[in-house]
């Protein structure tokens, strides 16, 4: 979207602002460890969203993931959190971190990603959907709040490339600033002993 400055995760610095935006956005709680989980050890699948250059602003969006091996050897991407302050909606804003975030863990080989959200949101069922998610299961009383969840299914190709342009000579990285952006090498791990399922957490 024109206008918005889209960034990765740099660090630490960046936590408070995304805590709020998540805590403030979303019903379900996180203590801090949850967010450091996540963010550590995947920190180039996270994104923020900024009005204007981040040096001179905080952010109004952010998407956090994570990546790792699950049942079968599978390769897993998992989007945990998203969350767009209500003053920022219908821009495009919500679409193009989700998209940078899939785009990030197809390079790493991702073979699906999931997620939960509300069974009734309808904003983000409708987001997600029209990224090609598909709904795989309810889960009921999946939320602290009593409310079920959808759980969202998105299957990767393998025939994906990990080239950086194709026939056409753009960049799937074109949405972003390729000066701030720094792909950092990463194989999906099995995470222990402190592992989160993706039961255990939500992107609302």
């Amino acid at each position: 979207m024109s206008g918005i400055y889209y960034r990765q995760y740099s660090g630490e610095a960046d936590l408070p602002y995304i805590m709020d935006l998540v805590q403030s956005e979303l019903s379900e709680p996180y203590v801090i460890y949850t967010f450091r989980y996540f963010l550590h050890q995947w920190p180039h699948l996270s994104f923020l969203a900024y009005p204007s250059d981040p040096a001179t602003s905080a952010p109004v969006g952010v998407i956090v993931c994570k990546q790792s091996m699950h049942r079968e050897a599978s390769n897993r991407g998992y989007i945990a959190m998203l969350s767009v302050s209500k003053d920022w909606r219908k821009r495009g804003i919500g679409y193009t971190l989700v998209k940078n975030s899939l785009d990030a863990m197809k390079e790493d080989g991702v073979e699906e990603i999931v997620l939960e959200t509300e069974y009734d949101n309808s904003a983000a069922l409708s987001l997600y959907e029209s990224l090609g998610f598909i709904r795989e299961k309810r889960l009921y009383r999946f939320y602290l709040n009593g409310k079920d969840a959808f759980r969202l299914v998105l299957s990767v190709p393998h025939t994906y490339s990990d080239d950086s342009s194709d026939s056409t000579g753009s960049s799937p990285d074109s949405v972003r600033s390729s000066s701030s952006l720094r792909r950092s090498p990463y194989r999906a791990i099995r995470v222990s002993p402190y592992d989160y399922d993706e039961d255990e957490v939500s992107s609302r």
